[in-house]
């Protein structure tokens, strides 16, 4: 969580139970080991300072007394819809002040609110409305919602304007009461059977998740400046609002920034923030474009989401020693609250997942549920308060994974993580990698067989299989083999189905698949890479005349055969087509601005992903320059 650890050089963190397989809980307090006794995370809202800034965004800027009396509002007319305890409000919204203002209505109502991005595919969208039998969904107005039948549809414009009892004045900001295991939010996650799934958290688990920050965080009443970094659809967003409720100030950041490392670096350094939560694959190029700030309160780095490489761990860890950031290894699967473990990158070596967090107990075990031995490797199993409900209207998978705690008082559960850990002696965890097809990528929780499940849907489509490989640059990306099925159809039918953080950079066609003695995939004879277009589901141009026309052109020719590894470009292909992904646009974007002086912005790539159309708009901006 946002700089809740003490320093390591003044405390130490909760030592491992000695040759049990298991870690003591973070907190010895009965709240935490009850789960009640919390109070409620609005209930703190209400107590910030009323003309202290809330929410900083791009459309507008909210205080405190702005953000209770609107969220007021929200609920009053949420509540007269029929929205309370248990009830599902889902926000379709883009990133704003009115994001933020509708998930505290939505919460002050009582119910719990379902993230759903309005840049997901429609198919995508109309799944997580009807699977999760949300009973209201909020949006802008601005763009098309997929039908869902029997939920009601109501725009943000209709739950904010302004609500006056009569007589009475404005509504005042009182929320629902609740109880600990009332629902708070859903957050779908992706799917081992081919559809995403619903995971339930409850109120006394986000109310901990407050609880942990308040513990070992900033000083009492010292107001920090949070960065909302990441998408509302991920679980990593919730430790980032939830910061209002102890009185700091949320800062969003909009998507065109998030993609830009030096758009980022400059809105980190404009806007004073004190924390910012980033993938690992996103910190590597941001860290030489930050400002080193120094001092006492320097820039606190929550690096989660992936495993960190030990080149870009030795680098946080030298920013560390310097005193010119602070960088913090978080881990946590989104059953459990975000967050389960954390460990300050202060020293180089051996990168690890810190220690357990409080509200949480953890136990490596072997195949037979008995705990390993000190050092040995074991899958990791949390307990405690702060372990979510389970999956929303799947009691089968709930029971799989959710499972009985021996450890715990009677009827306490235990999450089966399918992480394979190694406990060091010092009670810090080193992560081992997934004992399934999970896969984590550029801070995206991605389950495989989804993937493929899609793919084999696909007419034609007879066996299909997706491995973690690299792209051309050597960069980890998702790479889709295919036996039938034709590659420009199959990436144009994924992409109306999936997110686009779930659609393979290549999809490679095979005569057949090799076995095991088993007679099962052999996953490991798969190639690793795709280098070339034909790999990559494009079209490779002619081997004469390329048909590129100036000098722009023929640079991003040049530059995209550098990045993606291909061995001849036309004006005509299309860089995502040919395995282009948000990594390798900011690199073709730095070398474009290094070679030409150029100042091209990432997006102008997803605006343009055709090379001759990303010519023109670096021809229009040199242009522009030299005027």
């Amino acid at each position: 969580m946002t700089a809740v650890l003490p320093e390591p050089a003044t405390a130490t963190l909760p030592a491992p139970g000695a040759g049990t397989g298991s870690a003591a809980p973070g907190c010895a307090c009965a709240a935490c080991a009850t789960g009640t006794g919390h109070a409620d995370l609005l209930a703190r809202l209400a107590t910030a300072p009323g003309g202290r800034t809330a929410v900083v965004a791009a459309d507008r800027d909210l205080t405190f007394d702005e953000l209770r009396a609107e969220a007021a509002g929200v609920a009053a007319r949420l509540t007269s819809l029929g929205a309370g305890p248990e009830s599902v409000v889902a926000l379709c919204l883009p990133r704003g002040a009115g994001l933020v203002t509708a998930l505290i209505g939505t919460l002050t109502a009582g119910a719990a609110y379902l993230p759903v991005d309005p840049a997901l595919p429609a198919e995508r969208r109309r799944y997580l409305l009807e699977d999760s039998g949300a009973d209201l969904v909020v949006t802008d107005g601005a763009g098309d919602l997929p039908p869902a039948p029997g939920i009601r549809t109501v725009t943000l414009a209709e739950l904010t304007a302004p609500v006056t009892a009569e007589a009475a004045g404005p509504v005042p900001y009182r929320p629902a009461p609740v109880t600990a295991d009332t629902l708070a939010y859903v957050i779908y996650t992706s799917g081992s059977t081919g559809r995403p799934k619903g995971v339930e958290i409850g109120r006394a688990a986000a109310s901990l998740l407050l609880a942990e920050l308040e513990r070992a965080g900033a000083a009492a009443g010292e107001a920090r400046r949070v960065g909302w970094n990441a998408s509302p659809s991920f679980d990593a967003s919730v430790q980032q609002w939830v910061r209002l409720c102890r009185g700091d100030t949320l800062v969003m950041i909009d998507e065109e920034t998030r993609r830009d490392p030096a758009l980022l670096a400059a809105f980190v350094d404009a806007q004073a923030l004190t924390d910012l939560d980033i993938t690992p694959s996103h910190a590597d190029p941001l860290l030489d474009l930050l400002t080193p700030a120094g001092g006492p309160r320097p820039l606190t780095l929550l690096v989660g989401g992936e495993a960190i490489s030990p080149a870009l761990w030795d680098r946080l860890a030298a920013a560390h020693g310097a005193g010119t950031l602070r960088a913090l290894n978080v881990y946590g699967p989104t059953e459990c609250t975000v967050d389960a473990t954390a460990g300050w990158i202060d020293r180089p070596g051996e990168p690890h997942i810190g220690t357990v967090l409080p509200g949480l107990r953890m136990r490596l075990l072997g195949e037979d549920l008995a705990p390993v031995s000190p050092g040995e490797a074991g899958e990791l199993y949390l307990a405690g308060p702060r372990v979510g409900r389970g999956y929303r209207n799947r009691p089968a998978l709930t029971a799989e994974r959710f499972v009985a705690d021996p450890a715990g008082a009677a009827g306490s559960r235990m999450y089966r993580t399918g992480d394979r850990c190694r406990l060091l002696p010092d009670g810090r965890l080193v992560h081992l990698g997934r004992a399934d097809g999970q896969i984590k990528l550029r801070g995206h929780r991605i389950e495989l067989p989804e993937i493929e499940a899609v793919l084999t849907r696909q007419d034609g489509v007879a066996e299909a299989a997706v491995i973690l490989g690299e792209d051309a640059g050597g960069g980890p990306a998702l790479l889709a083999y295919h036996r039938g099925g034709d590659a420009g159809a199959l990436r144009t039918a994924l992409a109306a189905t999936l997110p686009a953080y779930m659609l393979p950079s290549a999809f490679v066609a095979v005569d057949r698949f090799a076995t095991t003695p088993s007679g099962k995939l052999d996953r490991s004879a798969l190639p690793t890479r795709a280098d070339t277009p034909a790999a990559a589901g494009g079209a490779a141009a002619p081997t004469g005349d390329t048909g590129l026309r100036g000098p722009a052109e023929e640079l991003i020719a040049r530059v995209w055969t550098q990045v993606l590894g291909a061995d001849s470009i036309g004006p005509d292909d299309n860089f995502f087509k040919l395995g282009g992904h948000s990594l390798l646009a900011i690199k073709l974007v730095s070398r474009v601005r290094a070679e030409l002086s150029v100042a091209l912005p990432v997006k102008a790539v997803y605006a343009h992903p055709r090379l001759r159309d990303l010519a023109a708009r670096i021809e229009e901006l040199t242009a522009a320059r030299d005027a």
